[in-house]
């Protein structure tokens, strides 16, 4: 593939296709590949023009940071990995090559160790006996469950399957091989079980500036049924997964995808009078939020724009920026 005139890795190509169609998930999982990514490019450049180099890795940046608009991780890890160049003055471009390199690796490496701080301090809002209820398929939220399973604070995990990818099938297969009592229920049900929750745990695609979540479809009905019912909800997320970009998480832009992945195409062919649309993500208010689960501490929803200034230096811009839209009707 070429853009702009410059090469792609056919590895990068296929890493950035992978996501987007969701062979790789889970928003870390999906950062991690980002960065690996960008240091494959990297590697692949033959050129010896510096300038030129980091014009290439700019194309490149932005080839895979369009795969998936609502996972701000991706362009965060990638942004992470690509700033690191911008703001060194490497002599040539094998060092430039090192830079970029030696960034992917330490974020990959942080990346890893965010979630095992994660699941640490998650497992402490967990007690002794609770029952928990989980949504779609975050590898912080499970490694908070696990972990918190292994200390004999578990009672059960309602496990919501998650249409229309079937993501939950994924945690409950994980928690039930970690010996965790897992029931798996369909979305519909969430409510009529809800009364037997004492937890949430959810992970995050994106938190914006207002403490608003951006996960899963669904999750924003398991908060609303969990705020009924006076279940603790809580998140697990790194803070590479904040976005600066707004303030209000209803811009974040929502994607949609095929709607094959709700009714297969004999059922569209047979009923062309009927519009399907699948929503891949929602937000979930801050204010059904009760605590952010973060490598950097637990945190209440309204305090992600202290994350952001604090940790990022980032201010968050106004809601009137282009790569913003409001959600699909």
């Amino acid at each position: 593939m070429e853009i702009a005139g410059y090469r792609i890795p056919p590895e990068v190509v296929r890493i950035r296709e992978d996501i987007k169609a969701m062979k790789i998930r889970g928003a870390g999982n999906i950062a991690r590949h980002g960065a690996q990514a960008i240091a494959i490019a990297a590697e692949k450049y033959s050129g010896v023009d510096l300038e030129d180099f980091r014009k290439y890795l700019k194309t490149v940046a932005d080839y895979v940071k369009s795969a998936r608009p609502t996972a701000v991780s991706l362009p965060n890890s990638v942004s992470y990995v690509v700033s690191r160049l911008e703001r060194s003055t490497p002599p040539s471009v094998r060092e430039a090559i090192e830079v970029v390199t030696t960034a992917a690796r330490e974020f990959i490496s942080y990346s890893e160790s965010a979630v095992k701080l994660i699941a640490q301090l998650g497992a402490r809002r967990i007690e002794r006996g609770d029952t928990i209820m989980t949504h779609c398929h975050s590898r912080a939220s499970v490694e908070v469950i696990i972990t918190a399973h292994r200390q004999g604070k578990v009672e059960r995990v309602y496990v919501k399957e998650t249409r229309p990818m079937l993501q939950g099938l994924i945690a409950a297969a994980e928690l039930a091989r970690e010996g965790v009592e897992v029931v798996l229920i369909p979305d519909s049900a969430v409510r009529y079980y809800m009364k037997r929750v004492d937890k949430v745990v959810v992970g995050a695609d994106a938190v914006a500036a207002n403490g608003a979540v951006i996960n899963k479809i669904g999750t924003s009905l398991v908060a609303l049924a969990a705020r009924e019912a006076r279940a603790r909800v809580y998140i697990a997320s790194e803070t590479y997964k904040f976005s600066p970009y707004t303030v209000v998480g209803e811009l974040v832009p929502i994607e949609v995808r095929e709607s094959t992945e709700v009714v297969d195409s004999t059922w569209l062919a047979e009923n062309p009078e009927v519009t399907v649309l699948n929503p891949v993500f929602d937000a979930t208010p801050p204010e059904y939020v009760d605590a952010i689960i973060t490598e950097r501490g637990v945190i209440p929803p309204q305090s992600a724009i202290l994350i952001l200034i604090e940790e990022y230096g980032v201010t968050p811009v106004s809601t009137e920026h282009p790569a913003y839209s409001p959600e699909p009707e």
